[in-house]
């Protein structure tokens, strides 16, 4: 199966070429070289159509590769690492704590 890589041309697409073509005609110019630029237009409009069709799907691709490798790299990150959170304290205020009871003992005994 071949391919055909001419696509007809929408209405609306025909209508601005010959718009655009009657808009920069010469006076001397003939109808039939009015309809060759008109053409000439709509293959550039639909030319560059094309290319941004392209350009979009290229992106669109692009985008959704990226997509899928954020969702594959943050499913084996599901696993929530555990912390395991241990509070030191430093050991002066405990030696103050038993010199203090150890005074206050010793001051009831005596």
């Amino acid at each position: 199966m071949t391919k055909n890589s001419y696509q007809k041309s929408s209405q609306q697409t025909q209508e601005e070429a010959l718009k655009i073509a009657r808009g920069t005609q010469r006076p001397a110019q003939t109808k039939e070289q009015t309809r060759l630029i008109a053409q000439g237009i709509q293959k550039g409009i639909d030319l560059y159509k094309k290319q941004q069709k392209e350009k979009a799907r290229d992106l669109n691709r692009k985008l959704k590769k990226i997509s899928n490798q954020k969702a594959q790299s943050i499913e084996p990150d599901d696993h929530e690492i555990q912390e395991r959170i241990v509070y030191r304290q430093h050991w002066l205020p405990w030696l103050l704590l038993l010199l203090t009871w150890l005074g206050v003992g010793i001051y009831f005994l005596v």
